[in-house]
């Protein structure tokens, strides 16, 4: 099957195409390759390549940057998304679009189904939302949403809080925000899962749930360095010009609708991602 990856080069992007192209002929583009805000362009790269099925990857992720550069945030989450759609759509491709936690409000207090009517806090999740509905509005779309990523490429929370304690004495981090950290490397077996399942919303995370500060406690632990220099504050004390949901775990319902096992618990999942960052892993 021939694969496009949009966000080739971010750290979803780089495991799927880890993972995809030892049996699939796949076209990982970052940027450079692809700007999905540019309408021709986003025309012209798919009719080169006729992908069969796009794993859209591709976002504008900074959450507080997002608050400040909305016009940037819908071009990219939305406008971007609508693109490849239509593309998708002359093509007869499937795609599957990359979603996130956070187009919940975490007013719920318990995990969210795929049934859950989607209520944004940020214009992060505002546009990511955006993004969900072009997708769920074409026969062939899947949104997949995940929650707290992190993996051996690019940047995230776990690669920030080991290079923050090699050069701080303390950190500050938030304990009143529960979710579900999730493995790429996991993620990636489950989108492949989905190939030959049906079209529609799927969450997908590793099982358990904690906050960031445990989230980073447990991070230090395993790296061998002491957890003690981590203090936990509040949302209001971190003061982050984009509100986050207090909670947004998610369930797995979908997964299982589909006889598809739910992810592992996420701290057996950090502990991998320590073993696999010993070795070579480019």
């Amino acid at each position: 099957m021939r694969i496009l990856i949009t966000g080739g080069k971010g750290q979803l992007g780089r495991e799927l195409e880890r993972k995809l192209s030892r049996s699939h002929d796949v076209w990982s583009l970052g940027k450079e390759e692809l700007d999905i805000t540019r309408k021709d362009e986003v025309d012209s790269v798919l009719s080169a390549i006729r992908p069969e099925m796009i794993i859209h990857c591709a976002a504008y992720t900074a959450v507080d940057e997002c608050e400040k550069n909305r016009k940037k945030a819908f071009e990219v989450n939305g406008l971007g998304t609508c693109f490849l759609v239509q593309a998708a759509r002359r093509l007869d491709a499937r795609i599957i679009y990359i979603s996130t936690d956070y187009v919940f409000d975490g007013a719920k207090g318990s995990p969210y189904t795929e049934n859950d009517e989607p209520n944004p806090l940020s214009i992060y999740g505002l546009s990511k939302w955006m993004g969900e509905k072009f997708v769920l509005n074409y026969m062939k779309g899947t949104v997949v949403r995940t929650s707290w990523l992190y993996g051996h490429s690019g940047k995230n929370f776990v690669k920030t809080m080991l290079r923050l304690a090699e050069s701080k004495k303390e950190i500050k981090v938030v304990h009143d925000q529960i979710g579900s950290p999730t493995y790429a490397k996991d993620l990636v077996q489950v989108i492949v899962q989905l190939f030959g399942k049906k079209d529609g919303i799927y969450h997908v995370s590793n099982k358990g749930q904690c906050t960031w500060y445990e989230f980073a406690k447990e991070i230090l632990r395993l790296a061998q360095l002491d957890p003690a220099i981590i203090s936990p504050i509040t949302t209001e004390e971190y003061n982050a010009p984009a509100p986050r949901p207090k909670y947004s775990v998610l369930g797995h319902e979908g997964l299982k609708r589909e006889e598809i096992l739910p992810l592992r618990p996420w701290d057996e999942a950090l502990e991998e991602f320590f073993r696999k960052e010993k070795t070579v892993y480019d």
